[in-house]
């Protein structure tokens, strides 16, 4: 079921939306720009599908920012190849506090009872790198002004 929610969710994401797939104990949000689906599935079964279905959309890019060090062993197995981040638990609410103020954060509820094993994933554009929009704003700055 969570599945199709969030299927119809994807394409309206894109750079600086967020997903969370959290814990049991996570608590639900009240920030208005959050939308929390319970899964009702173990975490690693649920990170492995979003990572398939994150793979096929052309329009994002996911950077990972895994949880509990007891916890990141099979988080690392399941995201395979992707681009995983570090950050400090307290930092990574800070920047979903600030990103939900503009922008929605998907909260995926799963089953799994390991504190902190919350895996946060920042959605970056798909199609236009880093290195290409510096680029442009480069360009930008150096044209004169009128």
């Amino acid at each position: 079921m969570w599945k199709k929610e969030f299927e119809q969710l994807l394409p309206k994401l894109g750079h600086r939306n967020w997903i969370l797939v959290v814990d049991k104990a996570f608590p639900l949000q009240s920030a208005p720009g959050i939308v929390t689906i319970n899964t009702g599935e173990p975490m690693r079964p649920v990170l492995g599908e979003l990572v398939r279905m994150l793979e096929k959309a052309s329009h994002v890019k996911p950077v990972y920012y895994p949880g509990a060090e007891q916890a990141r062993t099979e988080i690392f197995q399941a995201l395979q190849d992707a681009q995983v981040n570090t950050i400090l638990h307290e930092e990574v609410f800070s920047k979903i506090d600030t990103a939900s103020k503009l922008f929605t954060t998907v909260v995926l509820k799963t089953e799994s009872t390991i504190p902190y094993s919350s895996v946060f994933i920042e959605l970056d554009c798909g199609y236009w790198s880093a290195a290409a929009e510096k680029a442009l704003r480069t360009k930008m700055k150096s044209r004169p002004k009128r």
